[in-house]
């Protein structure tokens, strides 16, 4: 994808409608977002020093976990246009924003000396407002194409990532990606650094309750209130050209809407070489499981 286009966005509304439609199909959002925080302090002990963001759309959680660990490198990464010219219109100079294809086969996401990405995704000058970073997350500071970076733990440029989230994420990717991808992160992250995925998780033990709340109270209006932002979007003109390459990049890539349980997921992270793996935060069929490196 080449350069994106310059143009003269209102990102600050755009990103605000934006939040408040995501905030319609998962009403816990907040409180998901709290959640991560304190699970990733408890965890490390510490502020997260690098954070990143998979699928980030325009960069609202990104921008949040930014405030929240002002000394943080935090990077976001999507392949949008639409929503990555708004990520990068709006977010503040501390976070990153990349383009990258999360449903790309495993051999694809190597750091950039591989593959011709450019963008280190611990770097804020990666992403700067504007420009189009298409960069490789998978390569870190220090970071080798198969594992760990052997660096002292601590080192906020060399010891990879120290969270990972994936928000309303993963039920694009068809299964056999989501397993690729958590095997990238776990390669990608810092000794007991914390993945947390949050999305459609259905519980497996409670099969009646999530058939009873299947469509969950207030979910038709998120569904209208989200082609109402792309229907919103599609008629401005200052989106005309970012339209013109969405519709390229999403025509040959359907979403795969998978909604695997946590015990999938848990299961799926295991396999990836997490060390402990569970459910952190639920609100009705969505929840967030939190995997251990």
């Amino acid at each position: 994808m080449g350069r994106m286009p310059t143009t003269t966005l209102d990102s600050a509304r755009w990103r605000a409608a934006w939040d408040e439609v995501m905030t319609g199909f998962v009403p816990g959002l907040s409180a998901l977002e709290a959640a991560i925080a304190v699970a990733a302090d408890a965890a490390l002990g510490r502020p997260p020093f690098r954070v990143l963001d998979l699928g980030g759309g325009p960069g609202v959680v990104a921008e949040r976990m930014s405030a929240r660990w002002p000394e943080a490198a935090v990077t976001m990464v999507d392949i949008d246009p639409v929503l990555l010219a708004l990520a990068r219109d709006g977010v503040p100079p501390a976070v990153s924003v990349l383009t990258a294809d999360l449903g790309e086969p495993l051999p694809a996401l190597l750091p950039a000396a591989s593959n011709g990405w450019s963008a280190d995704a611990g770097s804020a000058a990666a992403g700067s407002n504007g420009l189009d970073a298409t960069g490789s997350w998978a390569s870190g500071n220090g970071l080798a194409a198969g594992g760990r970076s052997e660096a002292t733990h601590g080192s906020a440029a060399s010891d990879g990532y120290d969270l990972i989230t994936a928000v309303m994420t993963v039920h694009y990717l068809r299964p056999e990606r989501i397993r690729a991808l958590y095997r990238r992160c776990h390669q990608v992250m810092a000794p007991g650094g914390l993945l947390v995925v949050a999305d459609l998780m259905p519980d497996d033990g409670l099969p009646s309750l999530m058939s009873a709340l299947n469509p969950a109270p207030g979910e038709a209006a998120a569904e209208l209130a989200w082609v109402q932002w792309w229907g919103e979007v599609g008629e401005a003109p200052e989106f005309a050209r970012l339209m013109e390459l969405r519709a390229d990049v999403f025509r040959d890539r359907p979403p795969a809407d998978f909604a695997g349980s946590v015990a999938w997921h848990g299961a799926a992270v295991r396999a990836a070489g997490f060390r402990e793996a569970g459910l952190l935060w639920r609100d009705g069929r969505h929840a967030a499981l939190a995997a251990v490196a």
